[in-house]
């Protein structure tokens, strides 16, 4: 099954393997709320048909996600959506630090959260930009296939923001490369992520999907339960290493930077659009 091509996310079978396709390539799969919520849909089609096993998570274009949408046509961050993540009042009519907090709360932070409890395996096939708001979906994954001229970002710090909603950075990586990820906001390339444990396989650009399918049948194998109970495992060992909890308390600084930069600037963004990501060696 393949959904209208007009979608902002796309959802293909292939055997035991369920296809979710961010499909903005325009603006390179640039996340916004439709996103948000069309892929949660397609998260729980895959989970919800028993003949799937296994979830890739992938983005149609050059370029997997470059992150949240802050600057295209169809941003619609006041834009209400059914919420299904947190139980939160809207964020829509509400104001400031309230509605930043809510919308957040729900769209990024607690949706990766829930994807992240996905039942079945989600592997991450990622090529081109996975930049801030990109890190966060392929973070929720349970592991991550990359091709060679894939890179990783977190360039929020430029806008005074201490990392995005989703703070995995010192889990996936090590404190020291946290820091230098995004004390710098500079670009990771796929070698060095997959030095430091972030990504599993990086491959050819030509080999990516056919890579990443041929794990995903591997995994298709497994009993279903095993697998679930495994993943669970897994997670709850990370969060006993303090990653929920230090996902909490960073999210208390980043709401706060953004109420500094709201408070001084008149713009919770500190003026930063996507031009200035861009520049900064944002996007290729």
């Amino acid at each position: 099954m393949t959904t209208d091509t007009d979608d902002v996310v796309v959802y293909e079978v292939r055997g035991p393997v369920a296809f979710v396709r961010l499909n903005r390539p325009q603006y390179r799969n640039a996340q916004n709320s439709r996103v948000t919520y069309a892929l949660d849909a397609a998260f729980r089609t895959a989970v919800d048909d028993d003949d799937i096993k296994v979830i890739v998570l992938a983005g149609n274009g050059d370029h997997f996600c470059a992150g949240h949408d802050i600057g295209t046509p169809d941003r619609d961050i006041d834009k209400s959506f059914e919420r299904q993540a947190v139980i939160w009042w809207d964020h829509v009519g509400a104001e400031g630090v309230d509605a930043r907090f809510a919308r957040e709360s729900e769209v990024y932070l607690g949706m990766c959260r829930r994807w992240r409890e996905i039942p079945k395996p989600v592997i991450a096939m990622v090529q081109g930009a996975c930049i801030a708001g990109g890190l966060m979906l392929a973070w929720s994954c349970d592991f991550i296939v990359a091709s060679e001229d894939a890179f990783f970002q977190d360039p929020v710090v430029r806008m005074g923001i201490p990392g995005v909603e989703f703070f995995a950075h010192p889990w996936v990586t090590n404190p020291r490369a946290a820091k230098e990820m995004l004390y710098t906001g500079d670009r990771m390339p796929a070698a060095r992520a997959y030095e430091l444990g972030m990504v599993n396989h990086v491959v050819p650009r030509a080999e990516l999907e056919e890579r990443t399918v041929a794990i995903a049948e591997r995994i298709a194998a497994m009993p279903r339960l095993g697998l679930a109970l495994t993943k669970k495992a897994v997670n709850q060992a990370e969060d006993l290493q303090g990653m929920r909890a230090g996902m909490d308390s960073v999210f208390g600084l980043h709401h706060a930077a953004h109420a500094h930069n709201a408070e001084v600037q008149g713009d919770s963004l500190a003026g930063v659009g996507i031009r200035s990501i861009r520049d900064a060696g944002g996007t290729r």
